[in-house]
């Protein structure tokens, strides 16, 4: 399996059956999918904290994610972000 690193190797596709034989053959490059997920902003704007993880909970989150071909710490940063605004939501009810 060829593994894609830049978007401009992603073709426009006729058909999602010519999309399904691309992604078939080719992945997105672990770095691609932190830059959709990350933005070229993010970083300049975010903050260290420091949290303790249970061993085994951060393994499967590692696992999860890079199941998904995404870095562990962004995927987390998103699942935070979605609980937050679900949360906003509920609230304002």
């Amino acid at each position: 399996m060829r593994a894609i690193a830049k978007w401009e190797g992603i073709p426009i596709f006729d058909s999602e059956e010519a999309e399904a034989g691309f992604w078939a053959e080719n992945k997105p490059d672990l770095r691609l999918m932190e830059t959709a997920v990350a933005g070229p902003t993010e970083s300049a704007e975010s903050v260290t904290i420091t949290l303790c993880i249970d061993p085994r909970m951060l393994a499967r989150i590692k696992r999860l994610a890079r199941s998904r071909y995404l870095n562990y710490q962004s995927m987390i940063k998103q699942w935070l972000s979605e609980r937050m605004e679900q949360e906003v939501r509920d609230s304002n009810r």
